[in-house]
C-alpha cells in the first residue's frame, strides 16, 4: 500500500538495505490472481528488464521448465538495461547500455511486441521520468513496510493517471491497470475569501520554505 515493490517473490531475492520481508506476496496468490497472469503470459510480449532484476530472473528461470510463465519468459526476447557491459547468459537477452534513455526511445519505435517490466525499480525511475511508460498494470496488496525500495521515488514528474481497469481479489490485492493522462489539474474547495488569519499562514508558511 505504501508503494514499496522489493523482493515479492522470496526472502533472498533482494535484501538490500536490511529489507526482512522478502516473499511478501507469497500468502496472497488465489484463482482471481493466478487467471490474470495467466491472460497476461497468454499475449505476446517481450521483456524490458534492470540488471538487478535480470540476475535475479537469469538465476531461476531458465531451469524451471514447468509452467506458462517459465515458458514465456524463457522463449522470449529480453532486453537488459546497464550502465556497464554485463554477460547475458540467458537465451534471447539483448544489452542496452550507452546513453540508455536515448536506446530506450529507439526500442519503443521499432516494430514488435509490447515491453513489458518486472521488478526493475531503477529502471522504472529511469522510465517514468523520461515519460516512456504508455501503460501500468499495478497490484495493490493490503501490505506496508514504511521501508524499501518505492514504484514511484522522488524526483519523477508530476503526471496524472487514467485507472482502465480494476477488480479485487479474495485475499484483498487490488489488480489495477492504468495510463497516462497529463498533467495534475489542480482546484480549491475553498469558496470563500481567505480571512486575515489563513493570509498570515500562508505569509508564514512561505517565509518559512524560503
Amino acid at each position: 500500500m505504501d508503494g514499496v515493490l522489493q523482493a515479492p517473490g522470496g526472502p533472498d531475492e533482494d535484501p538490500t538495505n536490511g529489507f526482512k520481508w522478502g516473499g511478501w506476496t507469497f500468502n496472497y496468490q488465489d484463482d482471481m490472481s493466478g487467471r490474470t497472469m495467466n491472460e497476461f503470459m497468454s499475449q505476446p510480449f517481450d521483456l524490458l528488464l534492470g540488471r538487478r532484476t535480470y540476475e535475479i530472473f537469469a538465476a531461476y528461470w531458465p531451469y524451471e521448465k514447468n509452467g506458462a510463465i517459465a515458458e514465456r519468459f524463457n522463449n522470449t526476447a529480453k532486453f537488459v538495461v546497464s550502465h556497464n557491459n554485463i554477460d547475458l547468459t540467458w537465451k534471447n537477452s539483448n544489452l542496452i547500455t550507452g546513453n540508455v534513455v536515448s536506446e530506450l526511445k529507439k526500442l519503443k519505435k521499432q516494430e514488435g511486441n509490447d515491453l513489458w517490466v518486472y521488478g526493475s525499480g531503477n529502471l522504472i525511475q529511469t522510465l517514468l521520468k523520461n515519460e516512456l511508460v504508455d501503460k501500468m498494470y499495478m497490484w495493490i496488496f493490503p501490505v506496508a513496510f514504511g521501508r524499501g525500495k518505492k514504484l514511484f521515488e522522488e524526483g519523477i514528474p508530476a503526471k496524472a493517471w487514467k485507472l482502465t481497469d480494476s477488480k479485487t481479489t479474495s485475499t484483498g490485492v487490488i489488480l489495477t491497470s492504468y495510463e497516462p493522462a497529463g498533467e495534475i489539474k489542480p482546484g480549491s474547495f475553498v469558496q470563500q475569501e481567505p480571512s486575515k488569519e489563513e493570509l498570515k499562514r500562508r505569509e508564514k508558511l512561505a517565509r518559512e520554505s524560503n
